[in-house]
């Protein structure tokens, strides 16, 4: 949402997408009938994206729900990372 060919859509394109979806491509349309604010709110937040600090980042970090599953690789990938050890 950050790479320019989104962020070079209009405000009203990008609506249109959350808002109706794109067809055959497994994006769904999220917005209900008539106007919707939630979307229009979405459209605020991925103008934001491109300028946002990484205490920003890992502020939002906090609200990615994560399974026990993805939290045990992620744990995995940093032992990894860190101590170039594999553990299961």
């Amino acid at each position: 949402m950050r790479q320019p060919e989104t962020q070079n859509l209009t405000d009203g394109e990008i609506y249109n997408i959350i808002h109706n979806g794109i067809r055959i491509t497994g994006m769904p349309g999220w917005g209900g009938p008539g106007k919707d604010d939630d979307s229009w709110k979405l459209v605020i937040f991925i103008r934001h994206l491109v300028q946002m600090t990484p205490q920003e980042m890992r502020e939002m970090e906090q609200f990615n729900p994560k399974s026990a599953a993805d939290r045990s690789e992620e744990a995995d990938e940093q032992r990894f990372l860190n101590e170039g050890k594999y553990k299961r």
